[in-house]
């Protein structure tokens, strides 16, 4: 099966060709890359300057408008966590650390979400983009694109996998303000779980994740888990096994989501495009090619809905940037030239220096039987959706203030260098153009294994309560990151016992 070829699934007709010119903004500040959670640990921040770089020397910034995002402020943060998380993050530092024990253990930080040099304010920034880019998409824009977002494990009132702060919720609570639905699209090979929750009995958002599931951090996202109350039937949960490759993952992809837009209608979407479902990814555990990946940001852009792009895992992070790069240029509409330009991290991407990596002959356990199975039963599912819902708006929440700095109004010759680390003598031409274009924890976080109640469940709902630059070859896998073969306990167990 060719993936490229976009078959398979139901979708909605789109206004002319795919390839048709999108209104793209893309967030980035040249300090993220600096941001360090600590030797050894998975996530590397500087991947996202290698991403940056790339875009730069393929000639795509130029095709898009670059904003440096403002940071978010602590009631923004807010929106969605409480307020004293919020604080001990914005005041907690490796220096003072030690004198807050207990409120590392409340909060889940110090093991796999480190206190590191400038905690919050990645936390601020990483952030600000991704609700700078929902208010962007709210005025008109077709695509907004922040590859430091997308930490979809952050809960209302503790850390998780890497993740400190839901940017991702916050996002989608903007996009409420002008749209009636929202759909969630997570194809991280780790369950987004921190969304899910937080939508969980809500009919206004409808979230689907794409996952790797058993034995696996965070242990969610059962096939079974389909949302509470209002939300019944809103959360879609796709569980996968090892090596699963394009051609298995696109049967599933395809039908699924174009019957999801088709019976949601979501008026924008958010795409989570973590990229350790890669091939090769050095906490992943799927075999994914670049183009198998971004094949998923073809799909949902081909439906003409305004789409916001984020980030997410990714721990072979020379693959990282391959990826992110490459699906930059899938939302613009470019297919970009596999030779890779000349650029400040060229010796990442030896020995063959191309965009693309084959992917590995790993045994792919997915069994046809298996994947027709999943497809029938969530298919079936969302025929028990009869109409998209419709919502009342009476008043409208005042907009995130984030008054964002355009770099396009500033001079264009210094508008990549300065902020951007990035020289552009060298940019390379665009193919078709012609023009210069955290093991996700795999340790799992101690939970409690009593059951919550049903009233505790609506209450965490979101709407219910508020509407070193590091090259990664050095890294090598210790105890401490390795996937647990026990899960101590299972929150899907618990949330079974509300349906």
């Amino acid at each position: 099966m060719d993936v490229s070829a976009g078959g398979g699934g139901n979708s909605l007709p789109t206004t002319g060709a795919d390839g048709s010119k999108r209104r793209v903004c893309y967030f980035y500040d040249s300090e993220v890359g600096n941001y360090y959670y600590g030797q050894g640990h998975p996530m590397k921040p500087h991947r996202i300057r290698m991403t940056h770089a790339l875009l730069a020397h393929y000639g795509l910034l130029d095709e898009m408008q670059v904003l440096k995002p403002h940071p978010a402020r602590d009631r923004d943060l807010c929106r969605f966590h409480a307020d004293d998380y919020v604080s001990f993050l914005r005041s907690v530092t490796p220096e003072t650390q030690q004198d807050q024990i207990r409120a590392l253990k409340r909060f889940n930080v110090g093991e796999d979400c480190p206190v590191f040099d400038g905690l919050y304010s990645f936390c601020q920034t990483y952030a600000g983009g991704s609700v700078g880019g929902a208010v962007k998409l709210n005025h008109g824009h077709d695509i907004a694109i922040n590859w430091a977002g997308g930490l979809h494990h952050a809960k209302k009132c503790e850390a998780s996998g890497f993740c400190y702060v839901n940017d991702i919720v916050l996002a989608i609570l903007e996009l409420l303000k002008y749209h009636q639905r929202v759909l969630y699209v997570d194809i991280d090979i780790h369950h987004g779980d921190g969304v899910e929750e937080a939508f969980y009995t809500t009919d206004r958002v409808m979230t689907v994740s794409f996952h790797k599931f058993g034995d696996y951090f965070p242990g969610t996202g059962d096939i079974r888990d389909v949302g509470h109350s209002k939300g019944k039937y809103y959360s879609l949960n796709v569980p996968l096994d090892d090596g699963i490759d394009d051609e298995s993952y696109q049967s599933l992809f395809k039908p699924i989501m174009g019957k999801v837009m088709e019976i949601f209608r979501p008026g924008a979407v958010v795409l989570q495009c973590g990229a350790d479902s890669l091939s090769g990814d050095r906490l992943g555990c799927f075999n994914l090619s670049i183009k198998g990946h971004a094949e998923c940001v073809r799909f949902m852009r081909s439906f003409n809905v305004p789409v916001l792009l984020l980030g997410g895992g990714g721990y072979t992070i020379r693959n990282v940037a391959r990826c992110w790069c490459y699906e930059t240029g899938v939302a613009l509409g470019h297919e970009l030239t596999d030779k890779m330009p000349l650029n400040e991290y060229y010796e990442y991407f030896g020995p063959d220096y191309t965009l693309h990596v084959a992917p590995s002959n790993m045994e792919n356990k997915n069994t046809n039987r298996q994947l027709d199975e999943i497809r029938s039963r969530l298919l079936d599912n969302l025929t028990k959706l009869r109409h998209a819902p419709s919502v009342q708006f009476q008043e409208r929440p005042p907009e995130a203030e984030l008054p964002e700095q355009d770099e396009d109004q500033e001079n264009p010759d210094e508008r990549h260098h300065a902020d951007s680390d990035v020289e552009m003598n060298d940019a390379k031409p665009l193919e078709d153009t012609g023009r210069r274009s955290s093991i996700q924890s795999v340790r799992v976080k101690r939970e409690s294994a009593e059951t919550e109640s049903t009233d505790q469940v609506e209450r965490n709902s979101l709407l219910d309560s508020s509407i070193s630059r590091e090259p990664d070859d050095t890294y090598k896998a210790t105890p401490s990151w390795q996937p647990m073969q026990k899960l101590v306990a299972r929150q899907h167990q618990r949330r079974r016992t509300c349906q």
